[in-house]
């Protein structure tokens, strides 16, 4: 299962004090920032692109977790300027060719994460378990923050344990992503999850003020 770590969603964050949020995460040892990239096509919405990708490298050396949420993403790898010690993930729809997908990402030494959502079947992930390492468990539906948890997806992430441990790929790491309240989140990380993306649903509930309690709060429900 591995150590619990905090993904902090930057599409929560309020441009307007961005400076003032990095640094209490820097503080709190916030583990990543999670980018949600967005094309309009992919997903119904828009999100955060290579200039505010870009951005953050020079407010922060909190390693990314870029979620890609868009259309055949192979092609657009070259234009993220990804690190050694980001997280990619690609959907496993966004592509025809997910194995190519994954094996493009491989010269950049980041970590390639396989990002399904609550519908797509446990099975689609067996024939590419050797070239992930980490699977994105979207809990909702991808494009919109502030949504409720798909209550499915919680007997799927325990299958997913479940599964990983029959295929002898525990080593595989589970990051969860939507509604991840404490609740949520001690639930999930029962069910093997250890990497859990903070949202409007923990960290960036009420005002600045509250972030350092609300990651105290989350973090003390994942030890």
């Amino acid at each position: 299962m591995g150590k619990s770590r905090i993904s902090a969603s930057m599409m929560c964050a309020d441009l307007s004090n961005l400076t003032e949020v990095i640094k209490i995460f820097e503080e709190e040892g916030i583990d990543y920032l999670h980018v949600d990239v967005m094309d309009g096509e992919f997903v119904p919405n828009f999100g955060l692109g290579v200039d505010y990708i870009r951005g953050l490298r020079n407010l922060t050396n909190i390693p990314l977790d870029l979620h890609l949420m868009i259309k055949d993403p192979e092609y657009k790898l070259q234009w993220i300027g990804i690190k050694e010690t980001d997280i990619v993930s690609i959907h496993y729809e966004s592509t025809y060719q997910v194995q190519r997908a994954l094996d493009w990402m491989k010269p950049f030494n980041c970590k390639r994460f396989l990002a399904i959502n609550p519908a797509t079947p446990i099975c689609m992930l067996e024939e590419v378990l050797d070239y992930i390492d980490g699977i994105n468990l979207l809990m909702v539906n991808p494009g919109f923050a502030g949504q409720k948890i798909v209550e499915s997806t919680l007997k799927k992430a325990e299958n997913i344990q479940k599964f990983l441990k029959e295929n002898n790929k525990e080593n595989i790491v589970v990051e969860v992503d939507g509604n991840i309240t404490t609740e949520n989140a001690k639930k999930l990380k029962n069910f093997g999850a250890s990497i859990f993306v903070a949202g409007t649903s923990s960290i960036f509930r009420n005002s600045i003020n509250d972030y350092k309690d609300n990651i105290k709060k989350l973090r003390n429900a994942i030890e």
